[in-house]
């Protein structure tokens, strides 16, 4: 992985056989990130993805293997408790131009990920609600 900050943006290649979401920790610890967004694009050999069922309160995960794009990897960067947090979606496309995509729990890429991390002034916490049992914003 390298990166350059530009200010409130960070411009990032994350590199083949790193996992992108341990990168995406190690910058923002590096760079004291509390509140940012992320986007980002390349390809994957392996991920897992998760879809979640508000009315059991429970993550299903999906794990893929083999040759995909990443179409799409958008997310935040938050803190809960004051520790780092992220919330991250992927969608990934196969050979046949079929789309997987959730709740990103890992991917490792396959050859490149450039990724562009919007920093934004102060901080957004996280808070867990009972009702959907989920850690949302707490402003």
């Amino acid at each position: 992985m390298d990166y350059r900050r530009f200010g409130q943006k960070i411009v990032a290649r994350i590199d083949k056989g790193e996992e992108i979401l341990e990168k995406i920790k190690e910058i923002a610890l590096k760079e004291n990130i509390k509140s940012a967004g992320i986007n980002a694009l390349g390809a994957t050999n392996n991920f897992t993805v998760g879809v979640y069922n508000v009315d059991e309160k429970k993550y299903y995960a999906n794990e893929f293997k083999g040759a995909f794009e990443i179409v799409s990897l958008t997310g935040t960067i938050n803190t809960m408790n004051g520790e780092f947090y992220t919330h991250i979606h992927m969608s990934a496309g196969n050979d046949k131009g079929e789309v997987f995509g959730g709740h990103l729990n890992k991917a490792f890429v396959s050859a490149t990920c450039e990724m562009v991390i919007d920093i934004i002034d102060g901080g957004v916490d996280r808070i867990y609600d009972e009702e959907t049992g989920l850690n949302i914003l707490k402003f």
